[in-house]
């Protein structure tokens, strides 16, 4: 699933997320399967990985609830929002597997699936607390991808200039990875020459 799911992501959004070294940004599936994600939004969570569904880690993951000071609202904005999302296709056998097991596994779920609230995805504010950086808050995006089947890029991003910003770019150079801080040494171990 995994493989398929990423061939259905345009290279082009691919190649377009990766060169984001300053907004985490993802790809999902119309019922919140991350099927793409860039180095900045996997050092947000770890539930920002290929092949886990957002719906499941927000009410399911004990660290989510950790992670997301705004926990209450981003679980009613999440149902909300699939509810307008999946439309009239309330028989999709996916959907239903996604919303029997939340149902039976998540009370406050069952609740807010009951509910039949129906809201449109629009811009709106994520607060967290990360593990590293401390709080954080990012605006969130969520763009439709023309001719894919309901995908979805959501980039988060910061006030310019803003305590966020600055713990943004911190949390980006603790994920660098290792080799883009030895790229100037010489094969010998030393510095390289300069040009």
């Amino acid at each position: 699933r995994g493989a398929a799911a990423l061939a259905a992501v345009p290279v082009s959004i691919l190649q377009l997320i990766d060169g984001w070294s300053d907004h985490p940004a993802y790809v999902q599936s119309k019922l919140t399967d991350v099927l793409a994600v860039n180095r900045l939004c996997a050092a947000l969570s770890p539930n920002y990985a290929v092949g886990v569904n957002l719906l499941r880690a927000v009410f399911l993951d004990p660290a989510e609830r950790e992670l997301r000071r705004d926990w209450e609202e981003a679980t009613e904005e999440a149902v909300a929002t699939l509810r307008a999302r999946v439309g009239p296709d309330v028989d999709d056998p996916a959907l239903r597997e996604l919303v029997g097991e939340l149902s039976v596994r998540s009370d406050r779920f069952r609740r807010l699936w009951a509910r039949h609230d129906v809201r449109p995805r629009h811009g709106l504010v994520r607060r967290l607390r990360h593990p590293r950086v401390g709080d954080i808050e990012l605006h969130s995006d969520k763009l439709t991808i023309d001719g894919t089947e309901g995908l979805t890029l959501v980039v988060f991003h910061t006030e310019p200039g803003s305590r966020s910003a600055e713990q943004l770019k911190i949390l980006g150079s603790l994920a660098a990875p290792a080799h883009d801080q030895e790229t100037d040494r010489a094969p010998d171990g030393g510095r390289a020459p300069e040009p």
